[in-house]
């Protein structure tokens, strides 16, 4: 962000002094993990500091400010003592504003960044800084206005500092911050908009930073650490389920169990039995591993017991080194039953005539190939790899892949009839899953591999995958080192790929376009179908604006690359969207309540009306004045209760049952 706009956002926020301190370190004295309440100046006015606000480390002698923003972590330690002031503040924008300005506030987020200066003019800005605290400890209104005043003085001048001195800013790491919120409250209830304003950013601006960064949720997020700690207590405590539950924030064991089950895909009991199995698994075979060290009579005990594992040719081990990257290492146990095999099928090969030259295929053929005899008593070819295009270059995949793993894509997979061995948490947990008709048992048969990309990659190892998918370039390297992987990405820059090309993209992969070809005709065909069955709800000429209300903030979807069903609603019923909609490149704006007035069409699809926020606004007389209300054109939908619907994805099962609530809202109003 330029000076410019950091300026321009001065002159419209109303900024509120929380506090003005002057606090001071001993020799040797730390101040250990101080997460900063608000807006902060960090001014040192005497002796010498080591400071570390978040990942920025400073040292500082004399006069040295650092400003840093709500959630930040302050370290500083100090030999010869220093002593500093804390000026707290929080700056709120002014209503009404154009929407540039908005922009600039959720997005660019100024007063949360971090930066640092040694003043030009210290002695004056000491003594604005002494006299400001002076008037902030007086108790009369008029003192505090002073303070005010003083405050703006001393901005005025650190901003001038800024400017000559060309400093830039480093913008914090709100996710990071977030998480660390999430852990330090884990306990407690957290709702996503009192997270987003510990953060002092929106609900809307929040989330977008985590589907940025690790493609999830924040809400989510903090579910899959919570189940982790769950999943952690259950294992190596005693702890009720009624104590666990209180210690991750559930109020009860019946609430962790049902979101256990959900996250995990088995109740808490289940897995704490399974991981008490595996845990016995691996002691035996830990065993069975070091039977050399024992004498021979428990060697032969140690080997009765785990009769099941001796004719394994070869154990692959996996594990990380120093660097990060996976390591394969080879264990050889040659038993006498693989080598008598070895020899007999040597003997055999040995005793075979040799065929013909006009009959044979080529070793390399013979390698890909596998002979198949028809009914007919014929033999014929089948390929036993494919190559397929990728944005990566082409790659040869097994032709009939049996164990694929996906951190995306899961709902393509199951409707062309794949059932993926293990996917991201984030995919078992989707909204359409209990409307799909899948049996649960399927579902819970899918591993979980964590929430975040790249998947667990030790987890992923241990499943033997014979294909890999992956949605995102920079991880592929690590999953090309467990198996054969393909990369097809999800987004595309700031968008994605249409959902029908997605499911083409996914069958071309498999050998499946012919499954996908009929599915998106059967699907083209109930929407041709819809068409005719709302056919007069939106007449001729009139428009339709599609809106998401979030945390203190209005969305208006776009009428392409944007979500919540707008590809269903603008691209695929072909229901007329305004020319505010056609204009937007990113899918979505963000707006005020002031000018919605201005982006609304004729009828309104309206996303997140069960919301706090949602009261507010549709108790307004703006909303209250809209045409579209007016006339009752309004078609409320999606989950009332804030939990995943149909319409967060644009797999075929997410728009198959889109399409069915849309229609059913449309023919409502036509009743």
């Amino acid at each position: 962000m330029n000076l410019n706009d950091h300026i321009r956002l001065w002159n419209h926020v109303f900024v509120k002094i929380l506090d003005v301190r002057q606090n001071a370190l001993d020799p040797g004295e730390k101040l250990k993990n101080y997460q900063l309440p608000a807006s902060t100046y960090l001014y040192i006015t005497d002796g010498s500091a080591r400071i570390r606000m978040d990942q920025h480390r400073y040292i500082v002698e004399g006069f040295h400010i650092i400003h840093g923003g709500k959630q930040a972590n302050l370290n500083m330690e100090t030999d010869s003592g220093v002593t500093y002031y804390m000026i707290l503040y929080k700056a709120i924008l002014a209503l009404p504003c154009g929407m540039e300005i908005q922009h600039l506030m959720d997005h660019e987020r100024p007063f949360q960044d971090q930066y640092a200066l040694v003043p030009t003019r210290p002695l004056q800005m000491y003594q604005c800084m002494e006299e400001l605290k002076q008037e902030w400890e007086q108790s009369t209104k008029l003192a505090k206005l002073h303070a005010k005043t003083l405050f703006h003085q001393w901005v005025y001048s650190l901003l001038a500092d800024v400017y000559e001195q060309s400093i830039q800013p480093h913008k914090p790491d709100t996710v990071t911050q977030a998480i660390e919120y999430m852990n330090a409250h884990l306990h407690e209830p957290i709702a996503l908009d009192v997270m987003a304003e510990a953060m002092e950013c929106s609900v809307g601006h929040l989330s977008r930073l985590f589907k940025q960064k690790l493609n999830i949720s924040p809400i989510q997020y903090l579910g899959q650490i919570r189940m982790e700690r769950a999943a952690h207590l259950l294992v190596h405590t005693r702890a009720t389920l009624q104590q666990i539950a209180e210690q991750v924030g559930y109020p009860d064991a019946h609430s962790l169990s049902r979101s256990f089950k959900k996250i995990k895909g088995l109740s808490p009991i289940r897995y704490k039995k399974g991981v008490s199995q595996r845990f016995n698994k691996s002691n035996q075979t830990l065993v069975l591993n070091n039977k050399q060290d024992l004498p021979s009579i428990m060697q032969e005990n140690a080997l009765h017991s785990l009769h099941s594992h001796l004719y394994n040719d070869i154990d692959y081990q996996y594990q990380k080194n120093v660097g990060g990257e996976l390591i394969m290492q080879g264990k050889f146990k040659m038993t006498a039953l693989s080598m008598m095999l070895c020899l007999t099928l040597l003997l055999t090969a040995c005793s075979s005539p040799a065929p013909s030259a006009s009959g044979t295929q080529t070793e390399t053929n013979a390698a890909t190939t596998r002979n198949q005899t028809t009914e007919t008593g014929k033999s014929t070819a089948q390929p036993e790899t494919r190559t397929v295009s990728t944005m990566r270059g082409d790659v040869v995949i097994p032709a009939n892949p049996q164990r694929v793993a996906s951190d995306q894509y899961m709902g393509y997979l199951l409707k062309l009839g794949i059932v993926p061995v293990g996917v991201r948490t984030f995919m078992l947990n989707e909204g359409w899953i209990e409307k799909s008709g899948i049996a649960s048992d399927v579902i819970a048969s899918i591993e979980d591999l964590g929430g975040e990309f790249p998947m667990n990659l030790e987890k992923l190892v241990s499943l033997e995958p014979d294909l890999i998918i992956g949605s995102i370039d920079k991880n592929i390297e690590d999953y090309e080192k467990i198996a054969t992987t393909v990369f097809l990405p999800y987004w595309e820059g700031d968008k994605t790929s249409g959902p029908l090309e997605k499911l083409r993209r996914i069958a071309g992969v498999f050998g499946k376009e012919k499954e996908a070809e009929q599915w998106i005709t059967t699907y083209e065909e109930n929407i041709e179908e819809t068409k005719k069955q709302i056919d007069g709800v939106i007449k001729e000429g009139e428009t339709v604006s599609i809106i998401q209300i979030g945390y203190k903030a209005l969305y208006v979807l776009g009428a392409e690359g944007g979500n919540y069903g707008s590809s269903t609603i603008y691209e695929m019923l072909k229901l007329p969207p305004t020319q505010q909609a056609l204009d937007m490149k990113d899918g979505f704006e963000t707006i005020s309540l002031e000018v919605l007035p201005e982006y609304m069409g004729d009828h309104i699809f309206l996303y997140g009306s069960g919301s706090e926020d949602a009261k507010e606004i549709l108790n307004s007389e703006v909303w209250k004045r809209l045409p579209a209300v007016q006339k009752g054109q309004v078609y409320a939908y999606g989950s009332l209760d804030g939990t995943e619907d149909e319409f967060v994805m644009e797999d075929p099962y997410s728009l198959e049952l889109q399409l069915e609530s849309i229609k059913n809202l449309l023919l409502g109003a036509k009743k």
